[in-house]
C-alpha cells in the first residue's frame, strides 16, 4: 500500500523509519533515493490511518519495518 500510494521502490520503503512519517505536512521522507538523493513523497490519509494501524499493532521503533535482528531494516 505504501509502495503504490506513494511511489516508492522496494528499497526506499525498506529503508522507512517511523521518524520518517511527517503527519503534519502529510509527507514521507525518503532518504537516498533515486541519484542519491533526499526526497519527499506524499502521504493519503488513508495510508496514514494504515500505518498508524500497524505502529500501534507492531509498535516498531526505529525501522518502520524491522528485521528478525530490529538494529536493520527487513530484508
Amino acid at each position: 500500500m505504501i509502495a503504490y500510494g506513494s511511489g516508492l521502490r522496494l528499497s526506499q520503503l525498506r529503508g522507512l523509519k517511523v521518524s520518517d512519517i511527517d503527519t503534519a505536512r502529510m509527507m514521507l521522507r525518503v532518504s537516498d533515493g533515486k541519484g542519491g538523493k533526499d526526497r519527499y513523497s506524499l502521504l493519503s490519509p488513508l495510508l496514514l490511518t494504515t500505518l498508524r494501524s500497524y505502529c500501534k499493532r507492531y509498535r516498531p521503533t526505529t525501522w518502520l519495518f524491522p528485521g528478525n535482528d530490529e538494529r536493520w531494516p527487513i530484508s
